[in-house]
């Protein structure tokens, strides 16, 4: 049998005294995390969420985890069987060791073996009293330094009463207490009315929400209610489930990530892109590329993808909207070999499936990205796909921010695109995040002599001074070509531009290269 992987400790400080007590670790990646290390030892926790969000797989993580430490584990279920929880161990790839005994509650009707009569308890001939008698004989027998009690809300029901119930999980509490286990309760919420006596007992709640939107997969996530004496990280954190069990991805705190690292300016290779901009962009900078659909944004920050991997540095593109076998043949046409470079190593390339992600998953493949891979320029393209993952638009702007700070402290030069509504005159668009980035590049359609042709502005530059001008660029069969400014000519970001000085049109007429 072989255990989730546990996640590495984030640098989350952790300053509460019970920091250097011995912890219970859970075994789901990126949970033990938001729970600064995992759980206390010999305290009695809460996991509390609807049908279906997760609590027997991390359930199963808790004990399969102690049992790879040497540690005995009991599941009490009072709801599913001893099959069905092994059933659902092995879709994981887990087998349930001999460290762990399941006890099953059921009712009499769904046992059909005969030979199992002695090892199982009828819950609903029984009552309260009773059913904690035999667990107390079980957890006697046994001696389990982790206990899993599968649900409180069979519990609850026998209690047939709010101030019985919590006595009864008071009792409980410090039986266990004084039989040194760990145990994490299992409350499903099916009740009518939802008792909170448990939150007042239990020594830490966690909450589980699935969330269904309007289209694409559930979203699910995860927030810690409490946590006595210890610090954790707070808030809301997506996480999932596949094969192999859960994967929490804690909240990113850029605030937790700072890397000493050298600022340079990084030049794209085109020499009139670089003098628009001042001689290049930044290490450590984010530049935002706002434009109406085709006007070459992809183009202009695959220019610093190719710069990049020319100075033997590796580079990420994480791709929204456009599919990946279209930009591959795209751009290989104009000289391009992006797809050469991902096989080599220099380049990762992730198709990203706006429908299918959690704004927490999308946070920790970048992140992996720039850890890992060691990537020093990322593309995002384009934020109007990474919104379609947000719940709101708050939300949005509140994660391109820790994760712009996260890459900016990192040193890495992040490139983010922007499709602006609309094709020339006054555009839209979706989200106002030009604050955030520290270079802002325009790019605009403009009529001229019968033609629909682009310009590009650079309108903000945080880390140094840059050019007032615009100019023409064209999008030719060898890539991206910058010309002059464009100084005869008045009213270009408007769409339809009049000459400054009589009819001069030489600058729009000519090959802008």
């Amino acid at each position: 049998m072989t255990c989730p992987t546990l996640s590495e400790p984030s640098k989350l400080a952790m300053a509460a005294p019970s920091d250097s007590l011995d912890k219970a670790m859970l075994g789901v990646q990126g949970l033990d995390d938001v729970l600064g290390g995992g759980l206390r030892r010999e305290r009695l926790y809460l996991m509390e969420g609807n049908p279906g969000t997760g609590k027997t797989t991390i359930a199963l993580q808790f004990l399969l985890a102690g049992a790879e430490l040497g540690e005995r584990g009991l599941y009490i279920s009072l709801s599913e069987t001893h099959e069905e929880l092994r059933e659902t161990a092995r879709s994981h790839g887990w087998t349930i060791s001999d460290r762990i005994t399941v006890y099953e509650v059921i009712p009499p009707e769904s046992v059909l073996d005969a030979e199992q009569q002695q090892s199982l308890l009828y819950s609903s001939d029984l009552e309260l009293g009773e059913t904690t008698r035999v667990i107390f004989t079980q957890v006697e027998a046994i001696k389990p330094a982790r206990i899993v009690l599968d649900s409180l809300s069979e519990i609850r029901l026998l209690a047939a009463g709010s101030l019985r119930y919590r006595r009864q999980i008071l009792a409980l509490k410090h039986y266990f207490a004084r039989h040194d286990s760990t145990v994490l309760l299992l409350d499903d919420l099916t009740a009518e009315a939802q008792d909170k006596a448990v939150h007042s007992i239990a020594h830490a709640v966690i909450r589980l929400e699935e969330l269904a939107p309007d289209y694409g997969a559930e979203r699910r996530r995860l927030r810690v209610v409490k946590y006595r004496g210890q610090r954790f990280r707070g808030g809301y954190h997506d996480f999932t489930i596949t094969t192999g069990g859960v994967q929490v991805f804690p909240r990113l705190v850029s605030l937790e990530h700072k890397t000493a690292f050298v600022r340079s300016q990084i030049k794209s290779g085109v020499t009139e892109l670089d003098a628009l901009l001042g001689g290049g962009v930044e290490t450590g900078s984010s530049t935002l590329i706002l434009g109406p659909a085709g006007t070459g944004k992809s183009l202009l920050a695959i220019q610093y993808v190719l710069a990049a991997t020319a100075r033997g540095e590796k580079a990420a593109m994480f791709v929204f909207d456009e599919e990946l076998g279209v930009m591959l043949e795209r751009t290989r046409a104009m000289g391009f070999d992006l797809a050469g470079l991902r096989d080599a190593g220099a380049l990762t390339i992730n198709q990203v499936d706006a429908a299918e992600l959690s704004p927490g998953e999308f946070a920790n493949l970048v992140r992996r990205q720039v850890d890992e891979a060691q990537a020093k320029t990322v593309v995002i393209d384009s934020l109007n796909g990474y919104q379609a993952a947000m719940p709101q638009e708050n939300a949005l702007i509140l994660h391109v921010h820790e994760l712009l700070q996260y890459l900016n402290r990192q040193g890495v030069t992040t490139f983010l695109t922007v499709a602006q509504h609309g094709l020339v005159g006054d555009m839209k668009s979706p989200v106002d995040v030009t604050y955030l980035a520290d270079t802002v590049v325009l790019l605009r359609y403009f009529e001229a002599l019968g033609q629909v042709r682009r310009a590009i502005s650079a309108v903000k530059k945080r880390t140094g001074a840059h050019e007032n001008t615009i100019r023409e660029y064209r999008i030719t069969a060898s890539g991206l070509r910058v010309g002059e400014p464009l100084r005869s000519f008045q009213g270009i970001l408007r769409g339809v531009p009049t000459p400054i000085r009589g009819d001069d049109t030489s600058l729009l007429d000519s090959d802008p290269a």
